[in-house]
């Protein structure tokens, strides 16, 4: 087939010409390729093959270009880039690799295309378009790349075993595009992930969290985190999420799957947002539930304090992933922290106090807050769904007529410690942080506005029961 339309940029005439001027062979392969046949959009991410060195092929090309750019050299992989207009383009040359078992780092020597396209992930990563003039457009697709395309299929070019067991990260990028693309996987290539899950442990965590985090930015993960646990990939990298899986049964009392749950409501805030941490705290919101864990003959299955546990086990998770230990992380934390906050709320009658609280320890997140804990809600009782969805929209409205009214996000005492110490003429002592505690309570409490002539006369009146004279 020929594909003249997805190289009607000019960038691609212009490596045409290029190749052609040093008598070299070269082509679009992989993501471009897939990409541009699965949507007919053109993908700004371009991968140029050559039959040669791409440095070298790469450094030519870019001094052709009127405003020359910038080539960036990955020497190590043998790559180069530069950008162009809104596009990245990489150049590498043609090679084959060979693999030991202790590490997905193979050993390169120059190829051809067809060992190029051999040593590919996938088939539909494998096909190349030719940019040489004699052919320039046409398909070239050993491996029927195009027809698991039509048939939404995730095959590897050679034996699932070989592919897999060279490089193991390759079957978390194999559940990666199942997802995104909404495709099936193989029976081949599934039973070849059961088989080899364990070698994902040779995998750095970098690695590993680059793959997780396409799997949370996608449409649907928990296709991604189904696949995962199935193939027995999910117990070596987030095993505080298999822990969740399963239905316990005492004296006829279960509880819910939580590890289902959990997918249910990553799912549906899917529909809302699309920041990847909030996605996060999704994720890990319930997985403080499996170490607190307790049956009671009185009141059954209990999870007390299981916010509380989650929110320090998010640290340890983040610490061995090698997820971000700063803001993010700290995020993520109060988020699994509070998850069930606004849910009691919404269960009952909703006042200004309880809500002042929710946003003073809220702060900024309150409402990536509110839209977790509306994910939440998974109950297939109609009448309870609807109940708990509209109380949550009274809850938000009661934070916007709060938050205009009493200013408490973000709050700061309107009274200072150093104010109490010069009003007073003291050190600084217990007895100022008291008497701010004092303040902030009676404003949460909605006993004066948060304002500083009522903080003012408060002050004044507590600081005399406690013994300060002014």
């Amino acid at each position: 087939m020929i594909y003249t339309e997805a190289l009607k940029n000019n960038i691609f005439n212009l490596i045409s010409s290029c190749a052609g001027e040093l008598g070299l062979e070269c082509y679009v392969i992989g993501g471009f390729v897939r990409d541009y046949i699965i949507s007919e959009s053109t993908p700004k991410d371009i991968d140029i093959l050559v039959i040669g060195n791409g440095i070298d092929f790469a450094k030519y090309v870019s001094q052709k270009i009127e405003k020359t750019p910038k080539v960036t050299v990955f020497k190590t992989y043998g790559t180069a880039m530069f950008k162009y207009n809104s596009m990245e383009i990489e150049f590498v040359g043609a090679r084959k690799e060979s693999y030991t078992l202790e590490s997905r780092n193979p050993k390169v020597s120059i190829g051809s295309l067809n060992d190029d396209q051999n040593r590919r992930d996938f088939t539909i990563n494998s096909m190349a378009l030719s940019l040489n003039k004699h052919n320039f457009g046409s398909l070239l697709d050993p491996f029927n790349g195009l027809s698991d395309i039509e048939n939404k299929v995730i095959r590897t070019p050679l034996n699932p075993e070989i592919t897999y067991n060279d490089d193991p990260l390759r079957m978390l990028r194999a559940i990666r595009f199942a997802t995104k693309l909404n495709f099936k996987i193989d029976e081949n290539s599934l039973k070849s992930i059961k088989s080899l899950s364990s070698r994902i442990k040779i995998i750095t965590n970098e690695r590993i969290v680059v793959e997780l985090n396409k799997i949370l930015l996608s449409d649907k993960p928990s296709i991604g985190f189904i696949l995962l646990e199935k193939c027995g990939l999910l117990k070596y990298i987030l095993p505080e999420i298999t822990s969740l899986k399963g239905i316990d049964e005492i004296e006829g009392q279960t509880h819910k799957d939580n590890f289902y749950h959990t997918l249910e409501v990553l799912d549906n805030i899917c529909h809302h947002t699309n920041n990847l941490w909030l996605r996060w705290a999704a994720l890990l919101h319930d997985i403080g539930k499996a170490p607190t864990k307790k049956f009671s003959k009185k009141v059954g299955w209990t999870f007390h304090g299981h916010e509380f546990e989650g929110s320090k086990m998010v640290y340890h998770l983040f610490k061995r992933l090698k997820l971000p230990l700063n803001e993010k992380m700290k995020y993520v934390q109060k988020l699994v922290f509070m998850s069930s906050r606004p849910i009691v709320l919404a269960q009952d009658i909703v006042t200004d106090s309880a809500v002042r609280r929710l946003v003073f320890d809220a702060g900024d997140y309150v409402e990536d807050l509110m839209t977790l804990c509306e994910a939440d809600i998974t109950t297939k009782n109609e009448r309870k769904f609807n109940k708990y969805h509209n109380n949550f929209k009274i809850v938000r409205n009661k934070i916007i007529e709060v938050e205009e009214r009493d200013n408490i996000r973000n709050f700061q005492p309107p009274i200072t410690g150093e104010e109490i110490m010069t009003k007073f003429k003291i050190k600084p002592s217990k007895v100022i942080g008291t008497l701010k505690e004092i303040i902030k309570e009676a404003i949460l409490e909605g006993v004066i506005p948060n304002e500083y002539n009522a903080a003012y006369k408060l002050m004044i009146s507590e600081a005399k029961k406690l013994g300060l004279k002014e």
